[in-house]
């Protein structure tokens, strides 16, 4: 017969857990780092964007394209042949070798694909992998602002401390050394940086690089690049970190198949660093994914050997939608910088009278055009609006005219 536990501890009256429970204070389960990190400044336009209708959507950072047919027909062959089993934790070995000929080929940067190459599942993983890989409680992390919302947030979750590094329009959102020197404290063990820059379209420049190179060499930090932007650069070629030699071995270089490849979905990056760094994201990567999804690798593949044209096209449209929802938001009157790379417009709302969240609130809600506002992405953020042009032409033609309309009513 089961005895009953309140019975065993001498209570003659028997009460269910919920009786127990109710009244008795309960342990906080949710963990100090979790509960400490902030909840996406993205989402709560993206969740009224869903209850409304005739929205035009520049909010959501993926091209509107649909992935290369030769790229969506070899992840189904693997599928339909079955080949569909765990692949090596570094990825595929021809996905490898061909990331790091590419890599060479493009920016002059090597990485042996043996003991330098991790295939992770998409970029955020990669991010992931790689800030817990180097980083320590009590760390310090510049992250240069503004930047994509998980950047922080990643650091939180590995115990280190994020420093926003100021990157204002005046700067044209490029890291500069005085800002820099400003920031960097002897707890400092990394910089962060996004270049093509995810909102404001920034880039920078191999001057720009070496600039800061040796304040990063003198003060012994390490650099993590987020390259997932670099094929969308519009004037002139990306320059890659790593590709500079006093950082090619302090730069941890990510990039991926989402945004050049129209892929978002097929979650394939990479992460490419010295080997000693590999080898500790690489032993993460073991526990927490095993392997990046087998036939989203074969795509990806494809993708390299035989995706570079419709890619050319998409860069090509991208630069001329650019071109002209820049024009029509200066015309109107919302003042914006030319962006370099990426897909994203960063206008500043300052001369509305309204802040970027009441700004983009009400031109949701009043002519149904969505944004996301710029505090979302960091205090240099705050003043603008990120406007992403990863939409048709008549798309973005429409949304200027309803954005015109509203700035004539306010």
């Amino acid at each position: 017969m089961a005895v009953n536990y309140r019975e065993a501890k001498g209570s003659n009256v028997s009460r269910t857990v919920s009786d127990i429970c109710e009244g008795t204070p309960r342990r906080k389960y949710i963990s100090q780092r979790a509960d400490g990190i902030p909840p996406s400044g993205i989402r709560k336009f993206f969740d009224l964007l869903l209850t409304m209708d005739d929205v035009i959507s520049l909010g959501v950072g993926e091209p509107d394209f649909n992935t290369p047919w030769n790229v969506a027909v070899a992840g189904i062959d693997s599928i339909e042949k079955g080949v569909t089993s765990y692949t090596s934790n570094k990825g595929l070995q021809d996905l490898r070798e061909l990331v790091s000929a590419y890599l060479t080929r493009q920016y002059h940067t090597k990485y042996d694909p043996d003991d330098e190459i991790i295939i992770t599942t998409g970029v955020s993983e990669g991010l992931d992998l790689a800030v817990r890989a180097v980083v320590d409680p009590g760390d310090e992390v510049l992250v240069a602002d503004p930047c994509y919302v998980s950047y922080a947030p990643c650091v939180m979750l590995a115990g280190g401390t994020p420093v926003p590094l100021p990157c204002p329009a005046e700067d044209e959102f490029r890291v500069t050394p005085d800002a820099l020197l400003e920031k960097v404290t002897k707890k400092t063990k990394l910089l962060m940086i996004n270049y093509p820059n995810n909102p404001s379209g920034g880039v920078m420049g191999r001057d720009d690089l070496r600039a800061i190179s040796d304040i990063i060499v003198d003060h012994d930090l390490l650099l993590l690049s987020d390259e997932i932007y670099s094929e969308l650069t519009y004037e002139g070629r990306h320059v890659s970190p790593a590709s500079i030699e006093p950082l090619r071995e302090r730069t941890i270089t990510l990039n991926g198949f989402s945004k050049a490849y129209s892929m978002t979905g097929w979650r394939v990056g990479y992460l490419c660093a010295p080997s000693d760094i590999a080898a500790a994201a690489l032993k993460i990567h073991q526990y927490v994914m095993l392997s990046t999804p087998t036939m989203a690798q074969y795509a990806a593949i494809e993708a390299l050997r035989g995706a570079e044209d419709a890619k050319d096209r998409m860069v090509a449209e991208f630069r001329m939608r650019r071109n002209l929802f820049v024009a029509g938001l200066n015309r109107i009157g919302l003042p914006c910088h030319l962006p370099k790379g990426a897909f994203y417009a960063f206008p500043s709302v300052q001369g509305t009278g309204l802040t970027d969240e009441e700004f983009a609130e009400r031109l949701l809600l009043e002519q149904q055009v969505a944004v996301v506002p710029g505090r979302a992405f960091g205090a240099s953020g705050v003043g603008h609006v990120r406007c992403a042009y990863a939409a048709s032409r008549m798309d973005l033609e429409e949304a200027i005219r309803r954005m015109g309309i509203f700035l004539q009513s306010l």
